[in-house]
């Protein structure tokens, strides 16, 4: 993981990408125990285009001349299947404009806050994603009022009170 995490930083120095931060299952390792995944999920701000518009393609390409190829939806990096994931709404820009810098091994690397985990997986509201949040919950140190002003500005107070009734017993 820690080779793969030097080649992403490398993609930022070099402009392919503008900023990334782990999301998805890995991000929860750095906040409580492991569970079970298959994939890097990282989110990325990409340069702008004189289009307008986002593309992954300069990214693929940088990354298969460094001998990187794409697998489905993945781009296998040193043995870790990477999905590069453009932050697709306000929540997910806000998550990594404030990710947390951390290390893993001696690889600086940056993770999006548990309280912005949480806010995404309640939005994406998958049956996993509230599993997900119930594991953060019971075994991780979180903000509460940070997690109060996420779930307000993003519109996800009514989502969040429906989740504790059903999953979290309160």
């Amino acid at each position: 993981m820690e080779k793969a995490l030097k080649v992403l930083n490398g993609l930022e120095r070099k402009g392919v990408i503008e900023r990334y931060a782990i999301g998805g299952s890995i991000a929860v390792l750095f906040y409580a125990e492991p569970v079970l995944t298959y994939d890097l999920d990282v989110f990325v701000f990409l340069p702008e285009t004189q289009s307008g518009l986002l593309s992954l393609s300069p990214l693929y390409e940088f990354l298969r001349e460094k001998g990187y190829n794409p697998k489905r939806e993945h781009v296998v990096i040193e043995g870790v299947p990477v999905q590069f994931i453009p932050a697709y709404n306000d929540l997910v820009e806000e998550a990594v404009a404030e990710a947390r810098e951390t290390k893993l091994g001696r690889t600086r690397t940056r993770v999006i806050r548990v309280e912005h985990l949480l806010a995404i997986l309640l939005q994406t509201g998958r049956p996993k994603d509230y599993a997900r949040m119930v594991h953060l919950l019971d075994e991780s140190k979180i903000d509460r009022a940070d997690l109060s002003d996420i779930l307000g500005r993003h519109g996800l107070r009514g989502k969040w009170s429906e989740f504790r009734r059903r999953f979290h017993g309160t």
